[in-house]
Order: structure tokens, then sequence, then C-alpha cells
């Protein structure tokens, strides 16, 4: 285990705060969600006072997690917010929680993350690059708490760790991260079924909506950067939901000679009408896409990052491929 700088903080204020609210970034993955549910559950266990937030738009939830129920969540402010310690998991960047009083002066912020780029917006620190999640953190946070690692808790943690490490195939796998898994599985993990949970059982509009996408398929650049494309016409005529693109741009990174695979999809509702949503994918280490998402004010891991754009489409490729091909002839 890596010791981060505010560790030591961190449990500190974790122990002396009775009353916290718990958060992640918009658009929650398996990491954030996973990571909030189970400091949640970890923080009940020591007698706190403890809520969630997360905004109503983010409901319903990507199908694969639709079993979890969170109990004590917010979707507004709590009335004694300024009471309150904040905690943020997972959330390289305070705007990526776009709701402002999470943003209002005056708040006492815990930051806890593993992204390399995280900004440092809290009042405290936590962050480890060296982690394979931030799931990971909050397993070693739990455990020093003395909190029981219960099999809910185990299940939330896990489930944070294999979707961020790719099924524990990204560069991102080390010892530590299969470590945990093997006391998460001693706890009472079930890794066949979190496995069918995240990667099957899933409703056919998700198979229809990945036809869309594979026939839409572009390679740039003599194939190193393999691109989908999704309109909305795409969700409408198969009744897909925005989430339902999940696991898609996985399909054009595992192409032959691609090093950097994209998804651009429209974003559906009204309000972001002319935006686009773009996930992108690194095969190996000659590129960093966290790079290439920040000159879009976006973000993420070297290996996986994205950043939502109003470019046309067209003008997009092109300074994509730009942007590539610099860190490619860089090698």
């Amino acid at each position: 285990m890596s010791i981060a700088t505010g560790h030591e903080e961190v449990l500190a204020e974790l122990r002396s705060s009775d009353k916290l609210l718990l958060t992640t970034h918009e658009n929650p993955d398996g990491d954030a969600l996973g990571s909030l549910l189970a400091m949640h559950w970890i923080l009940e266990q020591l007698g706190k006072d403890t809520l969630m937030f997360m905004s109503p738009d983010e409901f319903p939830l990507p199908w694969e997690y639709r079993g979890w129920t969170f109990e004590r969540l917010a979707g507004t402010p709590p009335d004694d917010v300024a009471d309150r310690t904040i905690v943020f998991l997972d959330c390289g960047n305070i705007d990526r929680m776009p709701v402002d009083f999470l943003q209002a002066d005056g708040l006492h912020i815990l930051n806890i993350d593993h992204h390399h780029d995280n900004t440092r917006f809290g009042t405290v620190n936590l962050v480890d690059p060296q982690a394979s999640c931030t799931a990971e953190i909050v397993w070693h946070l739990g455990k020093e708490l003395g909190a029981d690692i219960t099999p809910r808790i185990a299940d939330a943690l896990y489930t944070g760790l294999v979707t961020d490490t790719g099924k524990f195939m990204y560069e991102n796998t080390t010892p530590e991260a299969h470590r945990m898994a093997t006391e998460l599985i001693e706890a009472g993990v079930e890794p066949h079924q979190v496995y069918r949970r995240l990667y099957e059982d899933l409703p056919f509009r998700r198979l229809q909506l990945l036809q869309r996408a594979l026939s839409s398929v572009e390679r740039h650049d003599g194939g190193t950067i393999t691109i989908a494309h999704l309109v909305k016409g795409d969700y409408e005529q198969t009744g897909a939901q925005e989430n339902d693109s999940e696991g898609v741009v996985d399909h054009m990174r595992a192409v032959e000679g691609t090093a950097v695979a994209v998804l651009v999809r429209e974003l559906l509702s009204d309000d972001r009408n002319g935006m686009r949503k773009v996930s992108l994918r690194a095969t190996d280490s000659r590129t960093d896409v966290s790079r290439i998402a920040r000159e879009f004010g976006g973000g993420g891991h070297p290996q996986a990052a994205g950043f939502a754009t109003a470019l046309p489409y067209p003008e997009l490729v092109e300074k994509l491929h730009g942007h590539v091909r610099e860190q490619l002839d860089s090698h």
C-alpha cells in the first residue's frame, strides 16, 4: 500500500466528524458508485450521521447498477449542509459535480481520489494515483477505521475495482489490486455474480445500440485511431438510454493497430442540444488520453478519459487526430 499525502489527515477527519455528506462525479461509473456506497456504509457502522448526494438527473442509473439501493440519499441540498463535512469520492475536478451548493465558499471538503490529474480542490486532499481505483483507497480507510468489511461493502468495493481495472486487464492492475480482490472474495463477494451483473444479463437494446455503433466505425491515420459515432436517432430507434452506450468504446480498443479508441455520442437532453460526449481509450503507454481530454475541458486516466464538446463531428475528429498524432510522433 502506498501512503499518499493527506492519508492521516483524512483518517483523523473521518474519525472526528459526526455529520457528513458524501458525493461523487456526475454520470457516475462503477468506481464512483461503489466508493460512495462503501464509504457511506463504513461511516454508518461507526455511528456517523451520513448522507449521500446525487442529482435526480442521474436516475435511472445504468442497467448494471440497478440492484443497488441508495438509502439516505439527498437529491437537494440538506438544510444542515454547512454543518456537514463534505466528502468527494472519485472526483478529479470539482467541476465534475456541477451543483452550485457543493461549489459554495466555506465548505469543509475531503477530497478522496486516485486520478493523477486531480486538482486538489479539497480542504484536505487524499489523492493516491498509485491506487488502482478510489475503491481501493476506501478499502484501506475502512480497515484503518476499524470497520467490518461486510458482504455488501465488499460487493460495492469489488465493483469499483473490477470496473476501473477493466476486469483486471488495464495497466493499473497492481499486486495490491489483487490482494484487495482476495480479501473482498474472502469477505463474501462472488466474482461470477458480479461479472454477470456488470457485463452480461443486459437488455437487448444494448446489443442493438452496439450494432449501430459498429456500423459507424471509421479508422483514421492508418488505423491508429478507431472511432464510432452514435446520434440521437440511434437511441430513439432502439429505445436505448444514454448510459446504454457503456462499454461500446472497448470494442474499438480491441481492434488491431488501434492506439486510441473513440466513441462520440450525441447527448439526448434538450438542454444539451448539439453537445457530444467523447469517450477515449488508449491501448498502450504511447498515448495519454487524459491529456487529450483536458485540452477539451475533461479529464480522466492515461488509458481512459472523456469530455463533452459542442464541436461539429468533422472538426472534432480532425482535432483528435492532431492530438493523437502529436503524442505518437514524440515516441
